[in-house]
């Protein structure tokens, strides 16, 4: 009999009776006997996976310093998880550019955390495909940064390492879950940054904090290498003061790559994203979407600046008319029977998911695999909630409304494409309310009312794949408020001319009021 590696024993007869449950399959004694010895044999084969070499990742910037962890002098904000230092190639679009990457973001060489106690310590092999790509462009990454825990929220208070906070105002919170992105972009900490956007987290934080973010189109940049919650709606994007620093890099990070299983056909914009950008007004028609405004969580105050903004920018030239989606009041709705039992599935699949052609993340799948086992217990409330209810939701419904809202995503992704048909952007709040005031001592409830309750206008477009941009529209109680621009899939340079028109024509900047 061929010895068996360590890391691969054969299951005891109680071990398959218990797996063959998990499946309602009730085995007799012959078969478990049957099956152990051809279990047994089949895996001998494993051996010789275990013998073979992985692929292993071809570095050109290899100059890695993996920094430290700043204290609160210097990072008064807790944007920042490490200080480090990887320079990218000498010329290029980004040169002389420091970049910061949300903390779910692979570093080869330097520690990530995904915001959670869980991965301390933790130290990735390979860059992920957007670090890659950076550093070609000449960038010089020197940050990772803060995010919501394993980023499962929206606030910006719920990193294991405390909230992070507004750089606008600190008795307030910066907005997630790409919260230290925003919040190191706005306090000088670094040029641009990385963000990741499942229901909102990269325009969240830019509209409670008075920045910009840029949602590509779904696959548009490649995911390979950032930890995500699912294959169907992670996004990561750029992160700026201005939209011409998120179309610079848009242009350094968009495009097609062989190891991310999301992608199919990938069109970029020709000329590039930043040379289609234009600032005249009267070259955009924008669609008001009706829908948008009163929402349940809606302060009056937000609807009324961003209307305003909108008033403005077709005084400046941009034609303006209202538009309605009514599906789009339904958009949560889809997203949370999407989200809640592809999160369950991607979690038990230990974080990488199956059955797609790409590159699989072993060393993270087997830290995933440890971490959740061993300390489960310390998830986060947001996500401990999402995986109870998507297991019994699998379980109960087999899977009906999981497909249900998929097919539901469709449609509400053509009502959409309707409405864009006679306007080059749909307009709206990007969040309905301002940024929380930073509280303590909250409860386990308020913890995911507070971390969830933004998300009516941004999170349909994560289903549906469209892009979107948050630019900063005014302030309404002196906090910041975003106005969104939704285009056509993979017109993202569309949503960023939108973006940069309204910047120069009206545009607001708080740090230079």
């Amino acid at each position: 009999m061929t010895e068996l590696p360590p890391n691969v024993r054969p299951p005891t007869p109680e071990e398959i009776r218990e797996h063959a449950a998990t499946h309602f399959m009730s085995l007799s004694e012959a078969e478990v006997e049957d099956f152990a010895a051809a279990i047994e044999g089949t895996l001998d084969g494993y051996e010789r996976l275990d013998a073979l070499p992985e692929p292993t990742q071809d570095r050109q910037f290899t100059e890695r310093d993996p920094g430290y962890r700043p204290d609160d002098e210097e990072d008064p904000l807790n944007a920042v998880v490490r200080k480090c230092r990887v320079p990218g190639a000498s010329t290029g679009p980004l040169s002389g550019y420091e970049v910061g990457l949300k903390d779910n973001v692979s570093l080869a060489g330097v520690e990530m955390t995904c915001g959670s106690k869980l991965f301390d310590g933790y130290v990735p092999e390979r860059d992920a495909t957007v670090v890659t790509r950076l550093l070609e462009a000449g960038a010089t990454i020197t940050a990772k940064l803060n995010m919501e825990d394993m980023a499962f929220s929206g606030s910006g208070e719920l990193s294991a390492t405390g909230p992070v906070l507004n750089p606008h105002d600190e008795d307030h919170i910066a907005g997630g879950s790409s919260s230290g992105s925003i919040a190191a972009v706005m306090n000088g900490d670094v040029d641009v940054a990385i963000g990741g956007d499942q229901g909102g987290s990269i325009r969240i934080p830019a509209s409670w904090s008075g920045g910009v973010g840029h949602k590509p189109t779904h696959s548009l940049v490649p995911y390979t290498g950032v930890v995500g919650l699912g294959h169907t709606y992670d996004h990561v994007g750029p992160m700026a003061r201005d939209v011409t620093d998120c179309a610079r890099v848009l242009d350094a990070i968009a495009g097609k790559d062989p190891d991310d299983p999301r992608q199919g056909a990938v069109p970029t914009e020709a000329g590039g994203y930043l040379d289609g950008l234009g600032d005249d007004p009267s070259d955009v028609t924008v669609g008001v979407l009706a829908e948008g405004f009163g929402h349940e969580a809606s302060e009056e105050g937000v609807d009324e600046r961003v209307q305003d903004a909108l008033d403005d920018f077709e005084a400046a030239g941009a034609t303006v008319e209202e538009v309605s989606v009514p599906m789009h009041d339904d958009g949560l709705a889809i997203w949370n029977g999407v989200v809640i039992e592809e999160t369950r599935a991607l979690v038990r699949d230990e974080g990488v998911g199956h059955f797609g052609k790409g590159h699989y993340d072993t060393q993270f799948a087997e830290t995933f695999g440890r971490a959740r086992r061993a300390g489960a217990d310390d998830y986060l409330t947001t996500l401990k909630l999402t995986l109870v209810l998507g297991e019994y939701l699998a379980e109960q419904y087999h899977g009906r409304y999981y497909a249900k809202a998929q097919n539901l995503a469709r449609e509400l992704a053509e009502r959409y494409d309707e409405a864009l048909a006679d306007v080059d952007v749909l307009a709206m709040p990007t969040t309905p309310q301002t940024a929380h005031e930073r509280r303590d001592h909250l409860t386990r409830l308020e913890v995911i009312e507070r971390a969830l309750n933004m998300l009516d206008n941004t999170a349909p477009f994560d289903v549906t794949g469209h892009p979107a941009i948050s630019v900063p529209a005014g302030e309404s109680d002196g906090l910041p408020v975003g106005l969104m621009f939704v285009g056509e899939r993979f017109e993202d340079a569309t949503v960023l001319g939108a973006g940069r028109a309204f910047e120069a024509s009206v545009g607001w900047d708080w740090q230079e009021d």
